[in-house]
């Protein structure tokens, strides 16, 4: 397509507000480390009109075996599925943006930290047809805590069904990590926080169960583990598969069907997935208590197999780690 493109890793604080030490340290610009107060965009850029923008969210851990990036070759793949998807071509390879994404952990010295890569259509015009507009792509390193609060994890959140529904069909694609998508998942979480709830669930065009704002969803019910297909508005998450895999491995099978939301109401356990939210139980929906009113057995069990995995106390046989210092 001839587009310039370039690409830019940045570094944020505990929470994803800025850090004023991370401040002084280095982003990667299109290939060369620059100090953070020149990492800048014009503010005509078409992403800032559009929300045309396509990016990830992966979290490095600092581990018993010292920090490592969590699927990070499987979240650059993503980024580039998303990239195609939007026809925006991204002119460094796979394994240039997974090298940036480490040096830029080691070169601000992060021992824990969620990366984000995006790539956006930078400054050229504001015609709704992008060709020909520069495309840049930041790759940033944050610290960021519990996503969904600091008891999320131990004893679960309080969700509501969102009044917004998820993206229909053939509207945005949903199988791409857009950043215009997630106007509609700001609507969702605004609309959840202000009613005093942690987070919303939102509902596909059909009706059925798709996920949260920026999480995918698990119901437990009788044994069994279901969860939304990507038919249903469903971002194909990386933590999602991981507990699909992790849920055969200890002998369950994951049924992808559509959920009816009712079935949410009587469920014995639901949880969330995601990079940002890990692998979070959810205690009520709508002020109904789920199963027990906390945690379930079954997703405390997931949760300390994915946990052991990423913090370096179990084989990771998977090979889901790829650690900064080699």
């Amino acid at each position: 397509m001839g587009d310039r493109i370039e690409l830019v890793v940045l570094t944020l604080d505990f929470g994803g507000n800025v850090n004023p030490e991370d401040e002084k340290g280095k982003i990667w610009f299109s290939g060369k480390f620059v100090d953070w107060k020149d990492a800048n965009i014009h503010v005509m850029s078409h992403v800032i009109h559009y929300g045309s923008a396509v990016f990830e969210g992966l979290r490095c851990y600092d581990t018993a075996n010292g920090p490592a990036t969590f699927r990070l070759k499987d979240h650059v793949n993503r980024l580039f599925d998303s990239a195609k998807i939007y026809r925006m071509e991204i002119p460094f390879t796979r394994d240039e943006i997974f090298d940036a994404c480490q040096e830029t952990v080691k070169i601000n010295n992060m021992k824990s930290a969620y990366v984000r890569p995006i790539a956006f259509r930078g400054y050229n015009t504001l015609g709704v047809d992008p060709t020909g507009i520069p495309i840049e792509v930041v790759i940033g390193t944050m610290s960021w805590g519990t996503y969904l609060g600091e008891e999320a994890i131990n004893v679960g959140v309080d969700v509501r069904i969102s009044s917004w529904t998820r993206i229909a069909p053939n509207t945005f694609p949903a199988m791409a990590k857009c950043g215009a998508n997630y106007m509609n998942s700001q609507l969702i979480k605004m609309e959840a926080a202000v009613d005093g709830y942690i987070e919303g669930i939102a509902l596909d065009a059909n009706g059925y169960v798709s996920e949260g704002s920026g999480e995918n969803i698990f119901i437990i019910k009788n044994g069994k583990i279901l969860t939304p297909p990507l038919g249903a508005s469903v971002l194909p998450g990386i933590t999602r598969n991981c507990v699909i895999t992790l849920a055969e491995e200890i002998g369950y099978e994951v049924i992808e069907q559509l959920v009816p939301r009712e079935l949410l109401y009587i469920a014995d356990e639901v949880f969330f997935t995601g990079s940002a939210a890990e692998v979070s139980p959810i205690k009520s929906i709508d002020r109904i208590p789920i199963g027990s009113g906390k945690r379930g057995p079954l997703t405390e069990k997931l949760q300390r197999r994915f946990f052991d995995i990423i913090e370096g106390k179990a084989e990771d046989k998977y090979g889901w780690l790829t650690y900064v210092y080699k």
